[in-house]
Parts: structure tokens; C-alpha cells; sequence
């Protein structure tokens, strides 16, 4: 990575945020994390801590507050950087409230945490003159558009609330980008999967929701015939991407959009096979029980993406497959879980 940075990372306690958090702060860049624990934990900062050198702890400032309370936040930013004499450099984004089956259940929490809350973050970095900002943007603005793979420019009807808020986030990038003159990057995300991916409650992500079930003798119900697929995404990508985003000296980024996959397609059958297979492998006892079910609103059949652009122009290379992934993500959890 270049020389010292500080880098605001809204949503730290959660999933992505506290692996890119734990990963600038393992490479001696300073961390300001933001976050209200709706969605992620005490428990993913304390797990950073032990991960990270007691020295290069010192790096990272915590806020707990929620983005949505623009007075709040702009407060404690104010406060800190004035008392450590610091300049934030990038803006990561982190924070929202995900799941599709969610969104639908809950509209308004979805737009006002992922909509309210990603202007505020917008009107944040522009009052304290911070440039380049990398937010999390999601494959479901896809919507119904069936060509594949997916492409950037070519979108379809949404499908649900959630991909409504990211496409309104979208839009806004460019508004702020072309009217404010900020250098603003979307990353659509594809099925992100990987170490402190709550497996918990009703809008858990698939694979820890599976992998969590099967491992605790229960049950796995898979919506449809299990042919649908997924181009699922192991974390350290999504890092990686993160910080290209950020760190990218091209011109010309008002408001650039790139999908964030590994570029393949895996089925919810063969995902549910690989799993039972592995989970066999480090003799974990259960009865692997697989039902299938209708599909559900706002859920998509296929999903595959075209990366190019982010290969072309951020110089990202995915480096971990889904299969690799799946078996360190499946290791972590037995080793923290089970073991």
C-alpha cells in the first residue's frame, strides 16, 4: 500500500467493514470506524483487536454512531480530527441495511439507512473537503435484466426496496460527482461471502445461513429447483477492490461504477454439494437434510458479472475463487464455531 493514509470506514463492526478495517490497519494505515451495532458487533471489533499488533491498535479511532444522524457524526468527526490533528484521505462506505427478503418486509428502514444515511456520508465528506469515496453498491440494481453476464451500463426493472436504495445511491454519486466535483466509486458487489458473516436471523446470507444449519443438524431449504446461480465473492476481493477503488490514480472517476465478482457462475446445488462435501471431510456429523421450496419475491435466477472494467481500469484481479474461499471460510467457522 502507498505511505500512511487515514481512512473513514462507515459500517466497521460489521462483515466487509471489519476486514477492511483489520486489513488497513494490519498495513499501517489509520483507521476511523463508524457504527451503530444494528447489524454488526462488539464482538467483530474485539476480534480485530486480537488479530492486529497492540501498536497498530492505536491506528484505529472508534464512533459509534448512527449514519443517519448527520449532527452526531459530523460532530465526533470534528472532534477527533481536531484533537488528533489528523486529515481523512478516503471515505469507505460500508454502512446499510442489506438482504433483499428484508428490504421487502421493512422498505422504510432500508431507504432511510441505506438512502438517508449514504447522502449524509456524501454531505460529511464534502464538508470536511474529503475527495475520493468508495461506497458499497449491490448486483441486485440489475434487477430482471436477463443477459448474460452483467455489464454496468445495462440495467433492467428492480425487484425489491433494497436494490432501489443502491440504485438512489447511484444517482446521487453522480449528482455529487458532477455538481460537487468529487470522485466518487461505486462497487456493485456479487454475493459476498467470508469470515464474520453472520449466520444468524431470518435475512442471513446463504452460505453462512447453510453453513451454520447444517452444522447444527438442521435442515437447508433451497428456494427453487437449485438451478439458480450465483457468481459468488470471497472477501478478500471485496478488500482489494476497496482499496484500488481508492487508491487509483486514473482520471476521469466522476462517479465510475464496477461490478466486484470472481466472474463465474455456481449453482445453489453445487454450492449446497461442496459444502455437505466438506463438512463430511472434517467429520462434522449431521444429516445434511436439503428441502426445496418456492422461489421467493424479488430474488433473481441468474447472476453472473462481467469484471472487465475493474480489471481494465483499477488493475483488480480476483485472486480467490469460490472454491478456495468456500473451504478458508468453511475452516474459520468450524475452527471459531465448532472447534
Amino acid at each position: 500500500m502507498e505511505d500512511k493514509k487515514v481512512w473513514l470506514v462507515t459500517g466497521c463492526a460489521g462483515f466487509i467493514g471489519s476486514n477492511l478495517t483489520e486489513y488497513l490497519i494490519n498495513n499501517n494505515q489509520s483507521v476511523i470506524g463508524i457504527d451503530n451495532f444494528s447489524t454488526g458487533t462488539v464482538e467483530n471489533l474485539n476480534d480485530i483487536q486480537k488479530s492486529v499488533d497492540k501498536e497498530d491498535w492505536n491506528n484505529f479511532f472508534f464512533l459509534e454512531a448512527d449514519i443517519r444522524n448527520i449532527d452526531l457524526v459530523e460532530s465526533l468527526l470534528q472532534e477527533l480530527v481536531n484533537k488528533e490533528s489528523i486529515r481523512i484521505n478516503y471515505v469507505i462506505h460500508q454502512a446499510a441495511i442489506g438482504s433483499v427478503p428484508r428490504s421487502i418486509e421493512e422498505p422504510l428502514f432500508s431507504h432511510t439507512n441505506n438512502v438517508d444515511g449514504f447522502i449524509n456520508i456524501l454531505e460529511i465528506a464534502r464538508s470536511f473537503n474529503i475527495k475520493r469515496v468508495v461506497y458499497a453498491s449491490s448486483s441486485s440494481v440489475y434487477g430482471d435484466e436477463k443477459t448474460l453476464p452483467k455489464v454496468e451500463k445495462r440495467i433492467g426493472k428492480l425487484l425489491s426496496p433494497y436494490a432501489a436504495t443502491k440504485f438512489i445511491n447511484e444517482i446521487y454519486a453522480d449528482i455529487y460527482s458532477s455538481v460537487y466535483g468529487m470522485e466518487i466509486i461505486g462497487l456493485r458487489y456479487f454475493n459476498v461471502f467470508g469470515k464474520r458473516q453472520d449466520p444468524s436471523g431470518p435475512y442471513a446470507a446463504v452460505i453462512p445461513k447453510w453453513l451454520n444449519a447444517l452444522i447444527n443438524n438442521e435442515g437447508i431449504i433451497i428456494y427453487g429447483d437449485g438451478e439458480t446461480s450465483r457468481d459468488f465473492c470471497y472477501i478478500d476481493n471485496v478488500i482489494n477492490a476497496n482499496v484500488l477503488a481508492a487508491q487509483s490514480t486514473l482520471e476521469g472517476f466522476d462517479n465510475r461504477i464496477f461490478n466486484i465478482a470472481f466472474g463465474t457462475q455456481t449453482s445453489l446445488n453445487e454450492l449446497s454439494s461442496f459444502i455437505i462435501d466438506n463438512l463430511t471431510k472434517l467429520n462434522i456429523r449431521s444429516n445434511f437434510q436439503v428441502e426445496y421450496s418456492d422461489f421467493r419475491p424479488g430474488d433473481i435466477k441468474h447472476s453472473l458479472a462481467d469484471i472487465s472494467n475493474a480489471r481494465n481500469l483499477l488493475s483488480y484481479i480476483p485472486l480467490v475463487g469460490p472454491k478456495d474461499g468456500l473451504l478458508r471460510y468453511i475452516k474459520w467457522y468450524v475452527d471459531e464455531k465448532v472447534l
